[in-house]
């Protein structure tokens, strides 16, 4: 946690960022009453007026109602159109709706949506996950989250260990597991976040150390009740870590010493490259889990694994007709919509060319922002990594000049994000996370740069 500045900065007071905040406040209202009426009526029929609670963690009064998204832009009920930098928090990373995955599903829907039986677009995709991921084998599930609950309760099987180690303040999805952090006192606890929810157990079977720390790894490690550690590449949802030099090494050698499965969650970080960063930087995993992008959008999610795990696997619970009591799978997995959805868009969409002209379009970006962030002597940072950038906040200080007001600053966080959807771009609010698509163009990444720019003028001037 920060807990220190330069007591000499201050980016903007508690009253100026009042009075910024309602002129914002009346423009967005001005802007959207179709989407304010929509969302009035709502609360009749849905908790909030959305239908899953993170659509209304925009930081805004209201939500904007979608009416169309295609490539990297989005209109709204009330004829507003934005240009996308969020891309449905990575679910539509290579662009909404891409023509040929949207073709794809056009002809499958009517050939059969799911059927419980496979059909041969499940070779293509495992041949080419395999391709790029450097696994054999391949597993189908609808969501990240419920590939890596799999996963999880595959490698209890397995090593007859029942704990999971994940990294302090990471995200995998809603399991249990995964959820608890390190609090100030050094203990296992729920994420302040979560302190008021009783849905989560606070004895989760779980080990946490921070990313990066080598020797709290080895340490959580040699107790040797690990099941399986389970780390993205790189740490996002926080404002993007990266790893350290030899951290990656460090991690293989360790659950190897130790009898613990790696298990790597590409979900985020699959905007690193075709392979994300498993392929980048030559990791060798004993899983692989992602969804979210590799179908367009389209709800889908696989896990991969080495020829070993697929060994014990079939030594054990995966043997015909003895896998069912694991509850691995379930109706709607591996349908052929899904399937087919996947299969056009890592043949025609997620290219190399695509992740090219991705990655080129992040770096300029990026580019622009470090350099408006030293123009307006603002303390905050971008972190990239393939096509994905974050930028990370400094709190603003008290009045006295001492401490960090908060480790996150939401009222400074959300007034960034009413600023931008007010001038037509959206990023994502949670982490403040950018995304480029392969359709975006260099001025459509400039009006990011200029607004953002913009933003930061007001809120430094003196």
């Amino acid at each position: 946690m920060i807990t220190e500045m330069k007591t000499s900065y201050r980016v903007v007071s508690d009253a100026r960022l009042a009075e910024l905040r309602g002129r914002e406040d009346r423009l967005f209202h001005e802007r959207t009453p179709a989407s304010r009426k929509t969302f009035e009526r709502a609360h009749e029929m849905l908790l909030n007026g959305v239908p899953m609670p993170w659509m209304g963690d925009w930081g805004t009064s209201h939500p904007i109602f979608v009416k169309q998204a295609q490539g990297n832009r989005i209109s709204d009920i009330d004829g507003n159109e934005y240009l996308d930098f969020c891309l449905g928090d990575t679910g539509a990373m290579f662009g909404h709706s891409p023509e040929p995955t949207a073709a794809a599903v056009a002809d499958q829907v009517r050939n059969g949506i799911t059927t419980m039986l496979p059909s041969e677009s499940a070779l293509a995709i495992g041949s080419e996950l395999g391709r790029r991921f450097g696994l054999p084998f391949w597993q189908v599930a609808m969501t990240a989250t419920e590939a890596n609950r799999y996963v999880l309760r595959i490698c209890r099987a397995l090593t007859g260990r029942h704990k999971v180690l994940v990294m302090n303040e990471c995200y995998h999805g809603s399991i249990d597991e995964t959820l608890p952090h390190i609090g100030p006192t050094g203990k296992l606890e729920l994420r302040s976040d979560f302190d008021m929810n009783p849905g989560v157990p606070k004895d989760a079977l779980t080990r946490v150390v921070e990313f990066n720390d080598i020797a709290a790894l080895e340490r959580e490690l040699a107790h040797g009740d690990v099941a399986c550690v389970l780390a993205e590449p790189i740490m996002t949802n926080c404002g993007m870590v990266l790893p350290a030099e030899g951290y990656h090494d460090a991690l293989r050698a360790l659950c190897t010493r130790y009898g613990s499965i790696l298990v790597i969650d590409e979900t985020h970080t699959l905007s690193t490259g075709p392979g994300g960063y498993t392929a980048a930087y030559g990791l060798k995993p004993d899983f692989v889990t992602l969804g979210k992008s590799i179908a367009g959008g389209i709800p889908v999610a696989v896990y991969g694994f080495t020829k070993e795990i697929a060994d014990r696997i079939n030594a054990s619970f995966g043997k015909k007709s003895v896998s069912d009591p694991m509850g691995i799978g379930g109706t709607l997995s591996g349908n052929m919509f899904a399937i087919r959805a996947m299969e056009a868009t890592l043949t025609h969409v997620a290219t190399d060319d695509a992740f090219g002209r991705m990655i080129a379009g992040q770096n300029r970006l990026s580019d622009g922002l470090d350099a408006a962030l030293k123009r307006h002597d603002i303390p905050w940072s971008v972190t990239r990594s393939g096509a994905r950038c974050e930028l990370q906040f400094m709190p603003r200080l008290p009045k006295n000049g001492s401490e960090a007001k908060a480790h996150f600053d939401w009222e400074l966080i959300y007034y960034t994000h009413l600023y931008l959807a007010n001038r037509g771009v959206l990023i994502t609010p949670f982490h403040n996370m950018m995304l480029v698509p392969p359709m975006a163009t260099d001025a459509q990444i400039d009006t990011l740069v200029q607004v953002w720019g913009d933003c930061m003028a007001e809120l430094s001037a003196r």
